[in-house]
């Protein structure tokens, strides 16, 4: 299995290879030149799998030039229980008749970005000693990537990094899971702008290839493929565990929906690819908050970013993104995997602000079963109370974006599962609001918001941001 990139421009590379790279080497992002594809009866017999053991064998269809035994090894660790508070790892919970949350907020942040960072961490480290290179990490974080980031790469050797945040647009709780580490190689960097200004600072340095080779630039943000590979699992296992119960000579085919809180839409482009390799997925649904800039494109074909100016602060935070990264990688596959009409569609972008996809879409739709809806601060509310109401379960604002959407797309005898984003600890001001409930700090994160925090404020500017790694990058 080899990578190539969206924009046409990088010569086949390895899993391994890419890992390290993030970004491609011509500014595009890395897809699989081929995707591969798996049959009912091959899902099928991984039914009686550990989620460890599910995680290796789907991976192990991306990571071809890594040993079986050291790809099981990697998972074993990546998803222990010293790390995932429940055997299963990922727990399905239903909340009513109709709808099923997908729990992957059982690890030591508490929220799904665990999923994939924790076999990321491993497997950078696996590669980076192997190599004899060193890894300075820069990424951006709308709230729960870069604690999940932080936390699966702290303490390790040859790795650094940089982890840019908006200013004043995360909960207290979230600034303290990051801000409070210690560890030498994790800095903190607060940027003042939005969380697409963050983003936009990552991508202008990772396409400066001097700066980004001369400083062993890589990233973890969801537009690193690594990450994409290791969310593709949980959709399998979500399907294998909601079809449990169906008697086994109609397993084949057995259809659900996914609905998926989106913001850099890496998690529902997971759902996309798990679908395409032959996952029966019925419908994928994206919801996202006011700032529904994916919700008008799927519904309208039009894809027409938003400035950072325009990006409203919400409380589902790490959903206020009006620019989703992963959507490349999305339009790249809607045109055809023809890279000279991405390259036209990303021109008329920068020119005219927007892209005009509906054609493309229409097709595309009619085959993949894609579709939208929004949410707002009344929504969440009203569905974090009536969710409680109902079941005694409560979820965070972003799940509950998640659920007030899929209840748009019920289907009857189809299943409707919910991916859920993070605990509900994290965001205890709306869901006070909604329920009354006052949540206080789990019992394994105890003390975190009164200890001593560390973070450099910095303005939204590439030259301040160079000088900083500059000073601070490690190397071998």
């Amino acid at each position: 299995m080899k990578y190539i990139s969206t924009r046409g421009g990088m010569e086949p590379a390895p899993y391994s290879a890419i890992l390290l790279e993030g970004l491609a080497t011509d500014g595009g992002l890395v897809v699989p030149e081929t995707l591969p594809r798996v049959t009912a009866d091959e899902i099928e017999s991984w039914r009686s799998f550990s989620y460890p053991e599910l995680a290796a064998e789907v991976l192990s269809r991306f990571a071809t030039d890594i040993p079986r035994d050291d790809l099981d090894r990697m998972c074993r660790d990546a998803y222990s229980s010293e790390l995932f508070v429940t055997e299963e790892i990922v727990p399905l919970t239903p909340i009513d008749d109709e709808i099923t949350l997908v729990g992957l907020s059982e690890g030591p942040t508490l929220a799904f970005k665990d999923m994939a960072m924790q076999f990321l961490g491993q497997a950078l480290e696996y590669v980076l000693a192997r190599s004899d290179r060193a890894l300075n990490i820069l990424g951006a974080t709308s709230g729960d990537t870069g604690s999940a980031a932080e936390y699966a790469l702290r303490g390790k050797d040859g790795i650094a990094v940089f982890m840019l945040s908006p200013q004043g647009r995360m909960s207290a709780f979230q600034r303290a899971q990051m801000y409070s580490l210690e560890d030498e190689n994790i800095h903190n960097i607060a940027v003042a702008g939005v969380f697409d200004d963050c983003q936009n600072l990552v991508k202008s340095l990772s396409s400066d290839l001097e700066f980004k080779r001369a400083h062993h630039l890589g990233t973890v943000n969801s537009i690193n493929l690594g990450r994409i590979s290791a969310q593709i699992v949980y959709y399998f296992w979500a399907w294998l565990r909601a079809s449990d119960g169906v008697p086994a000579d109609e397993r084949a085919g057995y259809e659900v929906s996914v609905t998926v809180p989106s913001g850099n839409f890496g998690n529902i482009l997971s759902g996309h690819l798990a679908k395409t390799m032959g996952l029966p997925l019925r419908k994928l649904v994206l919801a996202a908050n006011e700032n529904n800039v994916l919700d008008h494109f799927f519904r309208t074909g039009v894809y027409a970013p938003r400035t950072a100016a325009e990006t409203h602060a919400t409380s589902s935070p790490s959903m206020d993104i009006s620019k989703a990264s992963n959507l490349e990688r999305f339009v790249y596959d809607l045109v055809g995997c023809d890279s000279e009409r991405l390259g036209e569609a990303w021109r008329e972008l920068d020119e005219t602000g927007r892209i005009d996809l509906t054609a493309e879409l229409v097709r595309f739709e009619a085959e993949y079963g894609l579709r939208s809806g929004s949410s707002t601060h009344a929504d969440r509310v009203a569905t974090i109370r009536s969710v409680h109401e109902r079941s005694g379960i409560l979820i965070d604002p972003h799940t509950a974006d998640g659920v007030k959407v899929a209840r748009e797309y019920v289907e009857p005898g189809v299943p409707m599962l919910v991916l859920e984003t993070a605990k509900p600890e994290k965001f205890p001001d709306i869901v006070f609001e909604a329920t009354g409930v006052q949540l206080g700090i789990p019992e394994q994160l105890a003390g975190l918001l009164e200890r001593a925090q560390r973070v450099t404020e910095m303005a939204d500017d590439a030259g301040e941001l160079r000088a900083f790694i500059s000073a601070h990058a490690v190397h071998r």
